[in-house]
């Protein structure tokens, strides 16, 4: 089995869900706010699952403080 699982630029969109576009993900990567991209070749480049994944979840949970904050109003 192999524990560092990758998906490519297309799989971002349709296994992870990640709906932005390639030029987006790019500026969010330059800017430190998206997992860095692996360059496989030349032509090809990946993201680790487990990445995406944490980088979702610390959106989740900051979500989940935001609205506890607007319940507490």
């Amino acid at each position: 089995m192999f524990p560092n699982k990758v998906v490519s630029k297309k799989e971002l969109k349709t296994v992870c869900g990640i709906p932005y576009s390639p030029q987006h993900i790019a500026r969010l990567e330059a800017a430190g706010r998206f997992p860095k991209r692996i360059r496989l070749g030349q032509n090809r480049v990946v993201w680790l699952v487990a990445e995406i994944e944490e980088w979702l979840n610390e959106r989740i949970a900051k979500r989940d403080v935001v609205d506890q904050q607007t319940q507490s109003l």
